[in-house]
């Protein structure tokens, strides 16, 4: 089941006159996801989910927090390339 986290940041008054609660709740949310996604702690598929975004929408986030696409080791991206491409 779910939890919900709350969370308290201590931001100065310039930051915070510059965007909603809302703003910042969902700026907070998009950045631990996609930390979590960068650490190997969520999937594509989930950190698209638990935004509420596409995964198209998700691989501009990715880009956006740098977070790649594609997370192989040289050795694991070789043996991917070097597998036959199935025919249909």
């Amino acid at each position: 089941m779910p939890q919900r986290l709350h969370l308290e940041v201590e931001l100065p008054d310039d930051v915070v006159a510059t965007l909603s609660r809302e703003e910042m709740a969902a700026k907070a949310k998009e950045a631990l996801v996609t930390e979590l996604l960068r650490e190997h702690h969520v999937s594509q598929g989930k950190a698209a989910e638990l935004l509420a975004i596409t995964r198209h929408e998700l691989f501009d986030l990715m880009t956006k927090y740098q977070v790649p696409a594609i997370d192989l080791t040289p050795e694991e991206l070789r043996a991917e390339l070097d597998k036959p491409f199935p025919r249909l």
